[in-house]
C-alpha cells in the first residue's frame, strides 16, 4: 500500500469505527481462506462485517473513536468483526469461533465499554434486535387477539342457538 492509500484507509475506517455500534477483535492464525470466507458470510448474515488490516493501521484509525481503549487488543494476526447491532458481530464471531479452534475471540467493545472473551460471548448470547422486535410485536399482538375471540364469541354462540331454534323447527 502507498502512503496516500493508507492515510485514506485509516479516514475511512475511522469514520466506520466511530458509527459502529459494536466490535469484536480475534486472533485467526491457522485459518484457511475458505474458512475465513465463511466467517466474512456468517457475519454478513448477521448484519456484521470482518475487516483484515494492519494492526498499526487499525490502531490510527480507532484514535478519537469511542472505541480507541481496545487498540491494546491489536498484537499478532487479528481480525475485527464490528456491526451496529449490539449482538450481531458478537453472535456471529462467537459462533465461528465454537466450530474453528483456531480462531480465538480477545474480546471487544460495546461502545465505551470494554468488553473481555467472556464478555462477547455473553452478549452472543442475547437475542438480536430483530428477535426481540418479534417477540414484542407478539407481546403486543396476543392481548388484541384475545380480545377478538372474546368479542366474537358471544355473537357466534347467538348464531348457533339461532341455528338450533331453526334445526328444531325444520325437524317438527
Amino acid at each position: 500500500m502507498e502512503r496516500a492509500d493508507k492515510q485514506k484507509f485509516v479516514g475511512d475506517f475511522n469514520e466506520v469505527l466511530s458509527n459502529t455500534g459494536v466490535a469484536v477483535v480475534a486472533h485467526y492464525a491457522g485459518l484457511s481462506v475458505s474458512q475465513m470466507t465463511q466467517l466474512r458470510a456468517d457475519a454478513r448474515e448477521a448484519g456484521g462485517t470482518v475487516k483484515v488490516a494492519k494492526n498499526r493501521l487499525v490502531k490510527l484509525a480507532l484514535q478519537g473513536t469511542e472505541l480507541e481503549h481496545i487498540s491494546d487488543l491489536f498484537k499478532g494476526p487479528t481480525v475485527i468483526v464490528y456491526s451496529d447491532d449490539p449482538v450481531a458481530a458478537p453472535k456471529a464471531a462467537a459462533n465461528f469461533a465454537k466450530a474453528n479452534e483456531n480462531f480465538v475471540i480477545l474480546g471487544g467493545a460495546l461502545g465505551s465499554t470494554n468488553l473481555d472473551s467472556a464478555g462477547v460471548k455473553a452478549l452472543a448470547a442475547m437475542p438480536s434486535l430483530d428477535e426481540l422486535r418479534g417477540k414484542l410485536v407478539g407481546m403486543i399482538q396476543t392481548p388484541a387477539t384475545r380480545m377478538a375471540m372474546v368479542t366474537s364469541a358471544p355473537a357466534g354462540q347467538l348464531a348457533r342457538v339461532f341455528n338450533a331454534y331453526a334445526e328444531k323447527d325444520q325437524a317438527a
